[in-house]
């Protein structure tokens, strides 16, 4: 089980993540998270979304099955979407898992259009 504080703390450290490599941004709170996209009024627009859970905070793509993942760290069998599931803040900010995190949040734009 995560904490409130490390959950808050992982879910900013996403989103300041995700804004600083997709800097055009823009958020929508639904299903219990908050979505990313290029294209508020669109469903299709949204490329990735950050949700709570007891036991860790997941970042999920809405196109994950198609997201290149040599890492294999994307989690799910869905038709379209992965995720992963984050348990501490520092997994964001160590330099491997940052860099693999802005590859697929480039490719997950990228997959959108």
């Amino acid at each position: 089980m995560v904490s409130t504080v490390e959950q808050d703390e992982i879910m900013a450290r996403l989103d300041a993540l995700i804004r600083e490599t997709v800097p055009d941004v823009q958020t929508v709170t639904k299903y219990g998270g908050t979505l990313y996209t290029l294209r508020p009024q669109q469903k299709e627009g949204q490329f990735c979304g950050v949700f709570a859970d007891k036991a860790h905070v997941q970042l999920s793509f809405s196109a994950g099955a198609g997201l290149p993942d040599p890492d294999k760290c994307l989690q799910g069998q869905g038709k379209h979407r992965r995720h992963m599931r984050i348990a501490s803040a520092s997994e964001v900010s160590s330099e491997i898992r940052r860099e693999g995190l802005v590859k697929l949040l480039r490719a997950a734009v990228a997959a959108q259009g």
